[in-house]
């Protein structure tokens, strides 16, 4: 089967089998694997998405450091190819998504049959293979940790990222008022066109002053839940407009800047700092991922939420595809489609 293959940690944006790229050259050598139990599936993949954090563990810069080689990969959509003898809710041709540590930047994975979820009818495969960790991401966060209401002011950083614009069209489907924050026109009309409230240009505007002028002209004090997945300058200004009482959302520092949020203002403003490892979940309290990407789903299903899917890619173009990621040129979700997926639409 193809695979992509990090053979060395480095610049995931250079051509696979280069000398100085971590990938090794995509070819068909990569054994098909095996259904490891009774209860596990084989699943076909169609579609997996491109994650900040995937970029990161190519280079060596994540948390967590699997040892080499191995094939990256997290959120993924496909069909069933074979299951176990124990295996009771699917069946070869069911269609399904899922998420994973590593291994979905491959033509077949295999899961157990309880990491999988059905993808409703009349959902896209690729939309479903980029739902889970983006979207799941921001459900855990916006509705299991900051419980955010109706009426209440969300403040989404980065907003025109995977994880940014999930959280726009959570916190409206939530019923908040989301003020979404990005560089660039055509961003800020894409988060317009998804129900964004108010919308600033930080590479031109001040954020504290728009935002300020914004919720002035709505009668309102200021923000009631930050979402982060920015840090640096742009949190240390965003801090300037929370409430007494909210909750602040630490879900990543794509600025590359941690930024420092001083416990004795914490304490004062009664504020709730959530730091927020979404993957860390599947083992401490998998049912909350469970219930969250459900809902996920049957929202995509209704038309509740939209999955933007601003690039895609074959596997063999990866490095285009983190290109994209790493360069900020995407609008949504960037994703890898396997070659079954576009032979199955000619």
């Amino acid at each position: 089967m193809e695979a992509l293959v990090v053979r060395r940690l480095g610049d995931p944006t250079l051509a696979p089998g280069g000398e100085a790229s971590p990938f090794a050259a995509i070819s068909r050598d990569q054994p098909v694997p095996e259904l490891s139990s009774p209860t596990a599936v084989r699943v076909r993949v169609a579609a997996t998405s491109l994650n900040f954090a995937t970029l990161l563990q190519v280079q060596g810069k994540y948390q967590e450091r699997p040892p080499l080689p191995f094939v990256p990969g997290s959120d993924y959509a496909g069909v069933v190819d074979a299951v176990g003898p124990a295996v009771r809710r699917l069946r070869p041709g069911d269609r399904v998504c899922s998420f994973t540590g590593l291994g979905s930047f491959a033509e077949f994975i295999v899961v157990e049959e309880k990491q999988l979820f059905s993808v409703p009818d009349g959902c896209d495969l690729v939309a479903a293979g980029a739902l889970p960790v983006a979207f799941g991401t921001s459900h855990v966060a916006l509705v299991h940790r900051a419980q955010l209401k109706a009426g209440q002011v969300l403040l989404v950083l980065g907003a025109a990222g995977g994880v940014g614009a999930s959280a726009v069209q959570i916190g409206k489907v939530c019923g908040a008022i989301v003020i979404a924050v990005a560089r660039g026109s055509d961003k800020l009309q894409y988060l317009k066109s998804i129900g964004a409230d108010h919308v600033i240009d930080s590479s031109k505007d001040s954020i504290i002053e728009s935002a300020k002028s914004f919720l002035k002209a709505r009668g309102l004090k200021g923000v009631d839940v930050l979402y982060d997945p920015v840090g640096g300058k742009l949190t240390q200004d965003s801090l300037k407009l929370l409430n007494w009482g909210a909750h602040i959302l630490v879900i990543g520092f794509a600025s590359g800047d941690v930024p420092v949020i001083r416990a004795n203002v914490a304490l004062v403003k009664n504020w709730t700092i959530h730091g927020l490892y979404w993957g860390s979940y599947f083992v401490h309290q998998p049912a909350v991922l469970i219930d969250s990407l459900s809902e996920l789903l049957s929202w995509l299903s209704k038309g509740l939420i939209t999955v933007q899917i601003s690039h895609t890619y074959k596997l063999n173009e990866a490095h285009l595809a983190f290109s994209a990621l790493r360069d900020r040129k995407a609008v949504g979700k960037v994703m890898i489609v396997m070659d079954s997926l576009v032979k199955s639409r000619l």
